[in-house]
């Protein structure tokens, strides 16, 4: 698609195009606009038009509708397709023209004829007002996304070292938050949530056991089983983990995605025994994800049990301990579609 040079930007001062077959009404437009501090370029007809545009560009292009070889409504259309310009129409056969047809195909302004150059000098001059304030508002949003996105980018590089502190407590489990963010992404996309969805859920996953930097070294490492004392302590980490993180202002509900990973829809899990409606959905992929991945991985009481045990457990207690949809996409991406941590 063509663009326009930026003369408001390049010359200090918008430029409009004057385009009507009739030589004396272009240039008494033309006298008017340069009149009042606007540059002007002028063209008796659409096609001429269109090769202006083209070499230097406009911000507004002011046009009478009735030309011969190309229409000022075609000329509008090329316009809105090609180019970054207002258009503003004119016509002496207002009657054929109502203001709906004219102003669908994009057009900022129409006037009908006689022209009053003091009135098109006052349309000309609100519909510059709205595309100084059209283009202030999308230069706002460019700098706001990118602000977003460095913000995004230092929250997901201070996950990375929060990850990386929780490893360094339990280096018996090295990884597994990473896996259980990827499968957990994974189940998301194949349930067909927004991306959105998919980013707090997979962001989560990463720091869902965050919790465990508070429970002795000993009782993460310990390769026998724990005592009841011990499984208690451990089972706190989900609190733990919420408490660490709903000081910090996520685009997403993560601390209690972190809190619940551990519950079960029949009200069993911990720490708060909630049941299947009472819990986010995310938790619920967080809870399919970390099973799976906790059984098909090394852990320092017991060894890898694979993934077909894992499927196993999750098919077994499907609409009973985990949620039928989540199990239902897991198990679509393990057994049809090879999903690889």
């Amino acid at each position: 698609m063509s663009k326009i040079i930026n003369n408001e930007k390049d010359h200090g001062q918008p430029h409009i195009l004057v385009v009507d077959d009739e030589e004396t009404l272009r240039y008494l437009i033309r006298e008017g606009v340069e009149r009042s501090g606007y540059g002007c370029s002028v063209a008796s007809d659409g096609f001429e038009a269109l090769k202006i545009l083209e070499e230097k560009g406009a911000d507004v292009v002011i046009s009478d509708i009735m030309m011969p070889g190309m229409d000022g409504i075609e000329l509008a259309r090329r316009i809105k397709e090609e180019h970054d310009a207002d258009v503003i129409l004119v016509t002496g056969f207002a009657d054929e023209y109502s203001y709906d047809r004219v102003i669908e195909i994009g057009v900022s302004d129409f006037l009908e004829k006689p022209i009053g150059i003091d009135e098109l000098i006052l349309r000309l001059r609100r519909v510059l007002r709205e595309r100084t304030n059209i283009r202030e508002r999308n230069r706002a949003e460019k700098e706001l996304r990118g602000s977003l996105k460095k913000l995004r980018t230092a929250m997901e590089s201070i996950v990375e070292a929060m990850v990386l502190a929780i490893e360094k407590r339990d280096p018996y489990t090295s990884g597994h938050q990473k896996r259980v963010a990827t499968l957990a992404g994974a189940i998301a996309k194949e349930m067909g949530l927004s991306q959105d969805q998919i980013d707090g859920v997979r962001m989560a996953g990463m720091i869902h056991d965050i919790g465990k930097n508070a429970i002795p070294g000993q009782i993460l490492s310990k390769p026998g089983k724990l005592t009841e004392l011990e499984m208690g302590m451990m089972k706190e980490h989900s609190q733990i983990g919420c408490d660490i993180l709903k000081g910090i202002e996520f685009p997403w509900p993560v601390a209690q995605m972190v809190l619940q990973h551990h519950e079960r829809i029949d009200g069993s899990g911990y720490p708060q025994g909630l049941l299947g409606n009472e819990t986010y959905l995310g938790a619920k992929i967080l809870a399919v994800a970390d099973v799976v991945e906790a059984m098909a991985s090394h852990r320092p009481y017991r060894a890898a049990v694979g993934l077909d045990k894992a499927m196993e457990e999750i098919s077994k207690h499907r609409g009973i301990l985990y949620d039928p949809d989540v199990v239902d996409a897991g198990l679509k991406l393990l057994r049809e579609k090879g999903f690889e941590f």
